[in-house]
Protein backbone atom coordinates (compact mmCIF):
# COMPACT_ATOMS: atom_id res chain seq x y z
CA UNK A 1 0.00 0.00 0.00
CA UNK A 2 0.98 3.21 -0.68
CA UNK A 3 1.47 6.37 2.00
CA UNK A 4 -0.31 9.30 2.14
CA UNK A 5 0.71 12.51 3.49
CA UNK A 6 -0.59 15.83 4.70
CA UNK A 7 2.23 18.63 5.28
CA UNK A 8 1.19 20.68 8.16
CA UNK A 9 4.96 22.12 8.01
CA UNK A 10 4.55 26.26 8.89
CA UNK A 11 6.18 27.44 5.95
CA UNK A 12 4.11 25.01 3.33
CA UNK A 13 0.81 26.38 5.27
CA UNK A 14 2.05 30.43 5.29
CA UNK A 15 2.64 29.79 1.36
CA UNK A 16 -0.31 28.04 0.08
CA UNK A 17 -2.27 30.48 2.43
CA UNK A 18 -1.01 33.08 0.27
CA UNK A 19 -2.01 31.01 -2.73
CA UNK A 20 -5.91 30.82 -1.88
CA UNK A 21 -6.40 34.54 -1.56
CA UNK A 22 -8.03 35.84 -4.70
CA UNK A 23 -5.86 39.17 -4.70
CA UNK A 24 -2.63 37.44 -4.82
CA UNK A 25 -0.86 38.19 -8.64
CA UNK A 26 -0.19 35.74 -11.08
CA UNK A 27 3.98 36.18 -10.50
CA UNK A 28 3.47 35.90 -7.00
CA UNK A 29 1.42 32.56 -7.47
CA UNK A 30 3.91 31.50 -9.61
CA UNK A 31 6.72 32.14 -7.27
CA UNK A 32 5.12 30.53 -4.54
CA UNK A 33 4.12 27.34 -6.27
CA UNK A 34 7.88 27.42 -7.06
CA UNK A 35 8.60 27.99 -3.13
CA UNK A 36 6.11 25.01 -2.36
CA UNK A 37 7.05 22.79 -4.98
CA UNK A 38 11.12 23.09 -3.23
CA UNK A 39 9.67 22.82 0.27
CA UNK A 40 7.32 19.49 -0.60
CA UNK A 41 10.74 18.02 -2.44
CA UNK A 42 12.54 17.63 0.45
CA UNK A 43 9.73 15.19 1.99
CA UNK A 44 9.07 13.76 -1.58
CA UNK A 45 12.67 12.43 -2.22
CA UNK A 46 13.40 11.55 1.82
CA UNK A 47 13.44 8.12 0.62
CA UNK A 48 16.03 8.41 -2.11
CA UNK A 49 18.82 5.91 -1.92
CA UNK A 50 22.43 6.72 -0.57
CA UNK A 51 25.93 5.03 -0.19
CA UNK A 52 29.02 5.66 1.52
CA UNK A 53 31.76 7.41 -0.41
CA UNK A 54 35.57 8.03 0.79
CA UNK A 55 36.04 11.78 0.40
CA UNK A 56 38.60 14.10 1.74
CA UNK A 57 37.83 17.40 3.80
CA UNK A 58 40.19 20.15 4.19
CA UNK A 59 41.32 18.49 7.51
CA UNK A 60 40.92 14.40 6.46
CA UNK A 61 40.03 11.62 4.75
CA UNK A 62 36.38 10.61 5.85
CA UNK A 63 33.45 8.21 4.61
CA UNK A 64 30.24 10.34 3.95
CA UNK A 65 26.35 9.55 2.73
CA UNK A 66 26.05 10.37 -1.07
CA UNK A 67 22.82 9.97 -3.07
CA UNK A 68 23.19 5.99 -4.60
CA UNK A 69 22.38 7.48 -8.09
CA UNK A 70 18.67 6.12 -8.70
CA UNK A 71 17.77 8.65 -11.15
CA UNK A 72 14.43 10.72 -10.98
CA UNK A 73 11.69 12.01 -13.44
CA UNK A 74 9.28 14.80 -12.96
CA UNK A 75 5.92 14.52 -14.66
CA UNK A 76 4.19 17.33 -14.77
CA UNK A 77 0.20 17.08 -15.86
CA UNK A 78 -0.55 20.04 -17.93
CA UNK A 79 -0.77 22.84 -17.73
CA UNK A 80 -0.91 23.72 -14.46
CA UNK A 81 1.27 21.11 -13.06
CA UNK A 82 4.74 23.01 -14.57
CA UNK A 83 4.13 25.49 -12.33
CA UNK A 84 6.00 23.04 -9.64
CA UNK A 85 8.77 21.37 -12.34
CA UNK A 86 11.51 24.43 -11.83
CA UNK A 87 10.68 24.21 -8.44
CA UNK A 88 11.84 20.40 -8.28
CA UNK A 89 14.27 20.76 -10.43
CA UNK A 90 16.29 23.50 -8.43
CA UNK A 91 16.62 20.41 -5.79
CA UNK A 92 16.98 17.83 -8.33
CA UNK A 93 18.77 19.47 -10.93
CA UNK A 94 20.07 16.19 -12.79
CA UNK A 95 15.89 14.33 -13.08
CA UNK A 96 14.50 13.90 -16.61
CA UNK A 97 11.41 15.57 -17.06
CA UNK A 98 8.12 14.14 -19.07
CA UNK A 99 4.72 15.49 -19.71
CA UNK A 100 1.22 14.22 -19.42
CA UNK A 101 -1.35 16.58 -21.53
CA UNK A 102 -4.83 16.34 -20.13
CA UNK A 103 -8.38 18.57 -19.86
CA UNK A 104 -11.24 17.76 -18.07
CA UNK A 105 -14.05 17.73 -19.97
CA UNK A 106 -16.45 20.54 -18.91
CA UNK A 107 -19.27 17.77 -19.51
CA UNK A 108 -18.66 14.44 -17.86
CA UNK A 109 -15.69 15.87 -15.85
CA UNK A 110 -13.50 13.17 -17.30
CA UNK A 111 -10.13 13.26 -18.49
CA UNK A 112 -9.25 13.37 -21.71
CA UNK A 113 -5.32 13.12 -23.17
CA UNK A 114 -3.91 15.47 -25.74
CA UNK A 115 -0.07 14.82 -25.01
CA UNK A 116 2.29 12.21 -23.04
CA UNK A 117 5.96 12.30 -23.53
CA UNK A 118 8.32 10.40 -20.92
CA UNK A 119 11.74 9.64 -20.46
CA UNK A 120 12.35 6.81 -22.70
CA UNK A 121 14.09 4.89 -19.41
CA UNK A 122 11.26 5.67 -17.60
CA UNK A 123 10.60 1.99 -16.04
CA UNK A 124 14.67 2.80 -14.47
CA UNK A 125 13.36 6.12 -13.13
CA UNK A 126 11.71 7.17 -9.97
CA UNK A 127 8.60 9.09 -10.72
CA UNK A 128 6.91 11.87 -9.24
CA UNK A 129 3.55 13.17 -10.80
CA UNK A 130 3.12 16.96 -10.24
CA UNK A 131 -0.10 18.95 -9.88
CA UNK A 132 -1.31 21.79 -7.97
CA UNK A 133 -4.73 20.33 -7.66
CA UNK A 134 -6.25 16.75 -6.93
CA UNK A 135 -10.11 17.18 -7.76
CA UNK A 136 -12.16 14.10 -8.82
CA UNK A 137 -9.34 12.47 -9.58
CA UNK A 138 -9.68 11.77 -12.79
CA UNK A 139 -6.69 13.66 -13.91
CA UNK A 140 -4.42 11.60 -11.62
CA UNK A 141 -5.81 7.89 -12.06
CA UNK A 142 -5.33 8.93 -16.14
CA UNK A 143 -1.35 9.99 -15.62
CA UNK A 144 -0.68 6.89 -13.98
CA UNK A 145 -2.12 4.99 -16.50
CA UNK A 146 -0.25 6.27 -18.87
CA UNK A 147 3.19 6.61 -16.88
CA UNK A 148 2.81 2.71 -15.50
CA UNK A 149 1.53 1.31 -19.29
CA UNK A 150 5.29 2.87 -20.44
CA UNK A 151 6.71 0.73 -17.87
CA UNK A 152 6.71 2.68 -14.74
CA UNK A 153 6.55 1.05 -11.18
CA UNK A 154 7.90 3.12 -8.69
CA UNK A 155 5.70 6.58 -8.56
CA UNK A 156 4.88 9.37 -6.35
CA UNK A 157 2.48 11.78 -6.67
CA UNK A 158 2.99 15.39 -5.70
CA UNK A 159 -0.39 18.05 -5.01
CA UNK A 160 -1.07 21.53 -3.86
CA UNK A 161 -4.60 21.20 -2.83
CA UNK A 162 -6.61 17.57 -2.60
CA UNK A 163 -10.37 17.00 -2.27
CA UNK A 164 -11.15 14.04 -0.56
CA UNK A 165 -12.99 12.51 -3.43
CA UNK A 166 -10.02 12.85 -5.58
CA UNK A 167 -7.93 11.18 -2.88
CA UNK A 168 -10.44 8.43 -2.74
CA UNK A 169 -10.43 8.03 -6.46
CA UNK A 170 -6.98 8.31 -6.57
CA UNK A 171 -5.93 5.66 -3.82
CA UNK A 172 -8.84 3.26 -5.09
CA UNK A 173 -7.36 2.76 -8.62
CA UNK A 174 -3.81 2.97 -7.73
CA UNK A 175 -3.19 1.65 -4.26
CA UNK A 176 0.63 1.25 -4.53
CA UNK A 177 1.32 5.12 -5.32
CA UNK A 178 2.57 6.96 -2.18
CA UNK A 179 0.63 11.01 -2.26
CA UNK A 180 2.08 14.36 -0.69
CA UNK A 181 -0.58 17.04 -0.29
CA UNK A 182 -0.04 20.26 0.88
CA UNK A 183 -3.43 20.72 1.93
CA UNK A 184 -6.61 18.87 2.32
CA UNK A 185 -9.73 20.54 1.59
CA UNK A 186 -13.40 20.64 2.44
CA UNK A 187 -15.08 18.69 -0.67
CA UNK A 188 -16.04 19.19 -4.65
CA UNK A 189 -18.72 21.57 -5.31
CA UNK A 190 -21.48 21.03 -7.94
CA UNK A 191 -18.91 22.06 -10.74
CA UNK A 192 -16.37 19.93 -8.73
CA UNK A 193 -13.92 22.92 -8.40
CA UNK A 194 -12.58 22.18 -4.68
CA UNK A 195 -14.15 23.98 -1.76
CA UNK A 196 -12.22 26.49 -0.44
CA UNK A 197 -9.58 25.30 -3.06
CA UNK A 198 -7.78 28.67 -4.50
CA UNK A 199 -9.57 28.71 -7.91
CA UNK A 200 -7.82 27.55 -11.54
CA UNK A 201 -4.55 27.07 -10.80
CA UNK A 202 -3.69 27.11 -14.19
CA UNK A 203 -5.36 30.53 -15.05
CA UNK A 204 -3.56 31.64 -11.71
CA UNK A 205 -0.28 30.28 -12.45
CA UNK A 206 -0.02 31.74 -16.21
CA UNK A 207 -2.45 34.74 -16.48
CA UNK A 208 -5.32 33.17 -18.72
CA UNK A 209 -8.91 33.22 -17.83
Amino acid sequence: MGKIMVFDHPLIQHKVSMMRDKNTSSKEFRDLAREVAMLMAFEVTRDLPTQEVQIETPICPTTVQMLKGLDVAIIPILRAGLGFVDGMLEIIPNAKVGHVGLYRDPKTHEPVEYYCKLPEDIDKRRVIIVDPMLATGGSAVAAVDFVKRQGAKDISLMFLIAAPEGIKALTDAHPDVDIYIAAKDEKLNDHAYIVPGLGDAGDRIFGTK
